[in-house]
């Protein structure tokens, strides 16, 4: 097949649609990607892009067609502007590709509106497009964007209706997902559960003497990758953490990654005198995730009380299990579930610090046999429902029927 995959972000930016792609390619199949100029998570530009020249390219035998944008920048005007001029510019770079396709497969975490530029490509090639649902629109607006305004959320709502309307199919990441779309109009046999996979470099590592030497020498060692945005509820591990410290329990929290709640995060540290506690390490590439996981005793994943955010499975929860680490989760809904189901980990409900910190005690006094366990556990479940190519090949047989 020749597939147009159209999203906002891929590569160099740290996003699964990345890796799905380059699956597809390994299949034998042609993927040429319509995307925007790379601005994810800091809202700047990356080096070596800019917004007044071609930065079309290719990437592993992969043809990316570069659309304009604003860069996201760190307030929500900017971020209404970035989402905005992808549509736009996206619509019109369309018309310079020249390629024909059979299908188009759309990444949609936020914003929805990347489906917009796919309609417009769809009609004018006259063909069908696959629309893959990571977030949950107009709800993620207010869940993690804070908007509530009812004419903004209607707006968002009949844009998403009809995105979804228009799609030969949708696909959604949670299971938790089919219900919500129902209730927008979209008949439940066009709606297919296809959840994330992860990167076949996310597996069981020995520990990296290089890495190691990044970490803490002592006490027990827990760590969150990923954005630091307010969906991830970070105040509730820094609240977490100085329960800890208050009971002489020596926890170190390694943070990696970055986001627009990284100063605010480093604020609440500092105001609670916890900066021998937290060591944010800052981003580094997906490939070496699995060595730093190696290098500590559990993994940690969080996302604040929302209806919407316990419909979804966090995309770092198959990372994690994928590396055979325990899990300290402090969620609910269908994340928690996966944890529990699993026999992974310890799960806490949202925004529940003394949870949190009930769990990561229950980790600190369970001994190398018990944590194996779970380690174990959490990889028979990712390779039994979430493995790389068991996934592939079922998204190839959605997109040939």
């Amino acid at each position: 097949m020749r597939i147009l995959v159209v999203s906002q972000y891929f590569w160099p930016e740290n996003f699964k649609i990345n890796d799905l792609c380059l699956g597809l390619k390994e299949r034998g199949h042609t993927v040429t990607v319509l995307t925007g100029i790379p601005n994810y998570p800091k809202g700047k530009f990356y080096d070596n892009y800019s917004f007044w020249k071609s930065n079309d390219e290719e990437w592993n035998g992969i043809k990316i067609y570069r659309s304009k944008l604003f860069s996201r920048g760190n307030n929500g005007i900017r971020l209404m502007l970035n989402y905005g001029s992808f549509v736009l510019f996206g619509a019109l770079k369309s018309l310079f590709i020249k390629e024909k396709f059979d299908k188009i497969f759309v990444f949609e975490p936020s914003p929805v509106t990347v489906g917009l530029p796919a309609m417009f490509v769809a009609r004018k090639m006259k063909i069908p497009y696959y629309f893959w649902v990571q977030d949950l629109w107009p709800e993620s607006l207010s869940a993690a964007g804070g908007i509530n305004n009812k004419t903004i959320l209607s707006f968002f709502d009949k844009i998403t209706r009809s995105i979804y309307k228009s799609a030969e199919k949708v696909l959604v990441q949670s299971e938790g997902f089919i219900e919500y779309i129902v209730k927008q109009g979209i008949p439940r046999e066009k709606i297919i559960y296809y959840p994330n996979s992860t990167e076949s470099f996310y597996k069981p590592v020995a520990v990296s003497e290089v890495h190691q030497q990044k970490m803490p020498k002592d006490g027990l060692k827990v760590l969150f990758a990923g954005n630091l945005g307010e969906a991830q509820s970070l105040d509730t591990l820094v609240d977490a953490a100085k329960i800890l410290k208050d009971k002489q329990i020596h926890v170190n929290w390694i943070l990696l990654g970055d986001g627009r709640q990284k100063e605010h995060l480093v604020s609440e540290i500092k105001r609670k005198g916890l900066e021998e506690n937290f060591h944010l390490l800052g981003s580094y590439p997906s490939e070496e995730m699995p060595l730093f996981f190696g290098c500590v005793d559990a993994l940690v994943v969080s996302l604040k009380k929302n209806d919407i955010f316990a419909l979804t499975i966090p995309s770092k929860l198959q990372s994690y299990m994928a590396c055979g680490k325990p899990i300290i989760a402090s969620l609910e809904g269908e994340g928690a579930k996966i944890v529990e189901e699993s026999k992974s980990g310890f799960v806490s409900p949202p925004d529940d610090a003394d949870g949190l910190a009930e769990n990561i005690i229950k980790l600190y006094n369970s001994d190398d046999d018990q944590r194996a366990e779970m380690s174990q556990n959490g990889l028979k479940y990712f390779n039994e429902q979430f493995e790389r190519e068991f996934l592939l090949d079922k998204l190839i047989e959605i997109l040939k029927q």
